[in-house]
């Protein structure tokens, strides 16, 4: 008969098995089992039996439990099917993806971190999201249901960025710290820290990883912005740093790739934007984007969808359709979120925030974007009206909202990015361009100074 546990898994159990007999005073079958097992004195004393103790009666209401749970689920996706199967063509309400907007209140506000939160991440398959938080963690929710699933630890000082993606169907987790690190966790072995990459001098602000299509790449490939004033990228199968990118005077604060990994679009405390064409063997940047009269926070890059919208803004006739960097935006201390063209020219200045901008997203159906900032609000601009502010969402949160991120496009054979994101772009960690006809996902993560992480969705 095939074995279905590995060694160590059958060792844990025989071990809650002693233990379970030995508290449930059963002292002879206990004896009789580690006799069998030869597990003497010397290997499981009363101290490891005390560990043990409980392991067994947990384990075993845990499965009951999500047996329950998913009892519990399959009984309400029937209904929910019934319903459909039964319902009238006018009586379902369909929601026009390429025009959703979020509204209040949200969906769900999720609850754990002990200090504010920095930033949020979409698993590119699961129902599952990463927030990172000054207190040093990092959580893990199934948004769907607003649950807390795990809490993960290692940094040793306020987690500044997550993002999944990489080599192993884009579902690893990097996380950066102002501990100077970036960590590797693995889903699919319970968040196990595989790799930590120390190599900056100061605080890592942002982490992205870079979709494949450059140095040969096969999804190995992130980046990293620090406060040491440089970019780094990183091959994750080894842990080494393939290239440092210099060219900024102060902390650099935000990074994003494009959607086919040859540009990076960076912003920093300097004033100024850079998009850096890494695609060559000695990346220099492309274009500065000079303009913002304070540090500039937060940058995306426009998906394609937005081509349209944008070269109206800027004036052209013919959307170009060459360049996966055509149109960026970013977003800065001086309340300020500004468009560019892929020259570095200034096509637009959108006004409305109060306080400090934070995170930039473009709707994946390209009409939109969206922004959050210091003054509590999320807003929404329509690309389609020359960016004119079409909503906003006072009460988004109860204090600064630090970040945002769309929820990964949906298709049913091509990985697609993690998202258009708040302190990033459209493509982090996308292993190809997303396909036409990708489903768009109509949810949106925010995390504020509040200690709260909200899902907007449909």
């Amino acid at each position: 008969m095939a074995q279905i546990f590995t060694p160590r898994q059958a060792e844990e159990l025989h071990r809650a098995l002693i233990a379970y007999l030995t508290s449930n005073n059963l002292p002879n079958t206990a004896a009789a089992l580690r006799a069998e097992l030869n597990l003497g004195e010397d290997v499981f004393d009363p101290a490891t039996a005390k560990k043990y103790e409980g392991l067994l009666e947990k384990k075993w209401t845990s499965v009951v439990r999500l047996q329950k749970k998913l009892m519990e689920l399959e009984a309400r996706n029937g209904a929910l099917q019934w319903e459909l199967d039964n319902s009238t063509p006018a009586s379902r309400q369909v929601t026009d993806p390429v025009n959703w907007l979020p509204k209040s209140p949200a969906r769900h506000t999720l609850q754990s971190h002990r200090s504010p939160i920095t930033c949020v991440a979409f698993h590119p398959v699961f129902s599952s999201l990463a927030s990172g938080s000054d207190d040093q963690t990092i959580k893990i929710w199934d948004w769907e249901l607003g649950e807390l699933e795990r809490t993960i630890k290692g940094h040793t000082k306020a987690v500044l960025d997550v993002d999944f993606g990489g080599p192993r169907g884009n579902t690893l987790l990097a996380s950066c710290s102002s501990d100077l690190t970036i960590k590797l966790w693995d889903p699919s072995d319970e968040y196990k820290n595989i790799r930590t990459l120390p190599g900056h001098d100061h605080s890592v602000s942002a982490v992205r990883f870079i979709p494949s299509g450059v140095a040969g790449g096969a999804g190995n490939l992130l980046v990293s912005a620090s406060r040491d004033k440089s970019l780094r990228i990183w091959d994750v199968s080894t842990g080494y740093c393939v290239k440092t990118l210099r060219g900024h005077a102060e902390w650099v604060r935000d990074v994003c790739p494009s959607i086919d990994g040859k540009f990076i679009l960076s912003t920093s405390d300097d004033y100024t934007g850079r998009l850096w064409d890494v695609s060559v063997p000695n990346p220099e940047p492309k274009a500065a984007l000079i303009g913002h009269e304070h540090v500039v926070l937060c940058c995306a890059i426009a998906p394609a969808a937005a081509y349209g919208h944008l070269a109206t803004i800027a004036g052209v006739k013919k959307p170009p359709a060459t360049s996966s960097v055509e149109f960026m935006a970013t977003g800065s201390r001086d309340k300020t979120i500004r468009l560019w063209d892929a020259r570095g020219t200034c096509i637009k200045i959108l006004v409305g925030h109060d306080n400090w901008v934070r995170g930039l997203v473009f709707h994946p159906g390209g009409k939109y974007l969206l922004s959050v900032a210091d003054d509590y609000t999320l807003r929404c601009w329509d690309l389609a009206q020359e960016g004119r502010c079409v909503k906003t969402i006072s009460d988004a949160h109860g204090h600064f909202v630090q970040c945002i991120r769309w929820a990964p496009s949906v298709a049913k054979d091509v990985p697609v990015a993690n998202g258009a994101d708040g302190k990033n772009g459209d493509a982090n960690g996308a292993a190809k361009k997303a396909p036409a006809d990708a489903q768009i996902r109509c949810v949106l993560a925010t995390g504020s100074v509040d200690l709260n992480v909200r899902i907007f969705a449909t």
